[in-house]
Formats: C-alpha cells, structure tokens, sequence
C-alpha cells in the first residue's frame, strides 16, 4: 500500500506540466524575465480574478505584507511605534511584516471553533497609537464579519488581510483580498496557488497605496534610476508569473475539490479522541461554504505525538501547523511572558491532514478509516 504524501507537489504540477513547460520554454526564448508582459499579464488577470482594481507583484508573501505598513508609513498613515493588532494564533510571517517596519504587534487570542482571530476581542486591545487590524484568513477561512468593519470604521483602522492561505475564498460573494484596504497574498509552492519558487502579490482598491507600493518594491522607483523613497528589491520574476497564470485558470474548481475532502472529513471521521475543525457559515453545507478553501484540514487532539505516530506507521504524513506560536518564539522574547492560553493549548494540540486537488477517494478514504480506529 502506496504511503498518503501531506501535499504531492509533483502530481499537482503534474496535472499543468504541458502548460508549464510551454510557458516556461517562452519565457526562455523572449530573453525578458523582469517586469515584462508575463507579470503584466498575471497581475490584470489575478486583479479580474478578484474583482480588486491594483495587483502588484513582489517576492513573496512576506514582502507583500512588509510593503503594504511601509507604504502606509511613507504616506503618513501610520508611523514607528504605532501599533498593528494581528491574531496570536498564526504564522509568524505576519508579526515580521509588523516589526520590520517598527510597528508593535499587538496579539489578540483566536476564535475557539474558527481559530481565527476572535473580533469580539479586539476593541479592549485598541489604544491611541493602534492604527490598523491584521486579520489572517488562517487555513483557508475567511476572518471577516460586519462587527470588524464597524471596529475599524468607529476607530479609524486600516484592515490589512494576510491573504496567504485563502485565495478564492469568499465572503458574502466578495472575494478574501478585496475585503480591507489592502491585502497580501503568497505563492509558495505549497499553497492553493503555489508557484514553482517564492512569489507572492499586493492587491489594494487605493490608488496612491498601489502606486506607492509599485515603487518602494522597485527600489523605490517609478522611473529607471530616478528613487524617490528607500525601497526594497520586491519583485515578481516573470517566470513565475507565468507558472502562476496557467494554474489561476483552475484555482476555483481545485479549491473545490478540496471542500468535497474536507465534506467527507467532517461528515465521516467519528472519533472522541479528535476534534474536528468547525467551519463558521452554517448557512451551507461544507462542499457549498465559499467561506472556506480548506488550504489545511486542522484537526486537535491531546494525544498529538501518537497520532501522528500511528497515522505514519499506517502510511498518512501529517504535519503541525504550526508547533511553536509566535508568542513562544525566541525572535520575540518580549512576548514569551504574556499569557495567550488558548493559542498555547491550539498550537500543542494540532494536526493537519492531507488534503489537496490530486488526493483520490480511495486515499481520503483510507485516512477517514485510519482516524476512527485510532484508539490510546
């Protein structure tokens, strides 16, 4: 019996070779791998994807986020010391973009069936030098409702959205990363929309934010050797852009796919020993929630190390997203003595199980059968 990968990139990409070599060969021979057609291309047709006016391209998820609060920064929106309320519960990808740019990083607990960042709690959290709410769409699920907007609007907040994990989720048919002001997406290879390399994207409705944030990833360039600001070398390769092109055609029905695995999860693991992820709208059904992509199927369990033990002795890799929350890292020991107790407990507690576009039913089969035999 063939072991059950966490996520097989090669037969993900396997499924758009013939597209991705043609495109790559291309890009090859037109000798242009910068800032050309490719990126112009993908950018017009991400921004139509989700219905935002401006995509910008950059490096990588990182990048987009550290762009996004420099850029505002440069335009006097927020300044060194202001702080930026973002969920305790995520990757730490998101505090780095916060300090990076001087910013305090606020941690506010998430939401205990949604792992979400909790808005009920935010308001006690806000202060006079709080400026803007990072809210991180964590797995997939979209972290937005109109209490947020009505937070942000009464205090005056920018709304930034870690769009790493949830491209093509949706939220009363708006689409995550055209829900804030601004929104950051990744491309990492693992990704719903992975790239073949890092690459990542800004999406933003505001005019003067985009063109800001344009050129403080060129250098802080609008024009070839002329640098208004002290930017960044932030830019989306055109190689990539290309890749990432092929496979935004079928984003939508892979993201699909993956609501139909995580359907079958929700509706056929039966274990006490498991708790299983609660998806927020129960409006729908789990294969019709566009709130949810399922980037990652988190399930909890107190008996963590010999789950994933046993699930790899029956050929299931498993991975912890993520073990060490970034309260706990060593890169902010200023926050090591601040008590987050639900985020602690969440991140010593959960499991990710395979879930992608390329799992067979037969293996979603073996994996649901696997977990309901687990016993101590």
């Amino acid at each position: 019996m063939s072991n059950i990968k966490f996520l097989d990139l090669q037969k993900i990409n396997a499924q758009h070779a013939a597209e991705l070599k043609k495109v790559a060969a291309e890009v090859i021979d037109s000798g242009w791998f910068l800032m050309g057609e490719r990126v112009a291309t993908f950018e017009k047709n991400l921004a139509q994807f989700n219905n935002s006016k401006h995509v910008i391209g950059v490096a990588n998820g990182l990048d987009a986020l550290r762009l996004i609060l420099k850029a505002y920064i440069d335009l006097g929106v927020m300044a060194e010391g202001d702080e930026v309320i973002v969920p305790a519960n995520t990757y730490i990808a998101s505090l780095l973009a916060i300090s990076d740019n001087r910013l305090q990083p606020v941690l506010v607990e998430p939401n205990e069936k949604s792992f979400n960042l909790d808005i009920d709690l935010i308001e006690k959290h806000i202060t006079p030098r709080t400026k803007a709410i990072m809210i991180v769409h964590l797995y997939g699920q979209v972290c937005w409702n109109e209490k947020l907007v009505a937070i942000a609007k009464k205090h005056h907040l920018k709304i930034i959205e870690d769009n790493a994990q949830a491209i093509g989720a949706e939220w009363n048919g708006i689409k995550t990363g055209n829900l804030g002001d601004a929104a950051g997406f990744s491309f990492y290879p693992g990704k719903n929309l992975g790239a073949l390399g890092d690459s990542g994207a800004v999406s933003t409705n505001d005019d003067v934010l985009a063109s800001q944030i344009r050129a403080l990833g060129n250098y802080g360039s609008k024009q070839k050797y002329v640098n208004e600001y002290q930017g960044l070398n932030s830019r989306l390769d055109e190689i990539q852009a290309a890749f990432l092109d092929v496979k935004l055609r079928y984003i939508d029905a892979e993201n699909q796919y993956r609501r139909t695995v995580a359907a079958r999860y929700l509706l056929e693991i039966n274990n006490p020993l498991i708790q299983l992820p609660f998806p927020v709208s129960a409006q729908f059904s789990v294969s019709e929630n566009k709130e949810h992509v399922w980037h990652l199927f988190v399930i909890r369990c107190k008996q963590r190390e010999k789950l994933q033990n046993y699930l790899a002795e029956h050929g299931i890799q498993t991975l912890i997203h993520y073990p060490i929350p970034p309260n706990k890292q060593l890169a902010y020991k200023e926050l090591n003595t601040f008590d987050y107790p639900l985020t602690n407990t969440i991140h010593e507690e959960v499991v990710s199980l395979p879930i992608s576009p390329v799992m067979t039913h037969e293996e979603v089969t073996r994996v649901i059968e696997a977990l309901n035999l687990f016993s101590l």
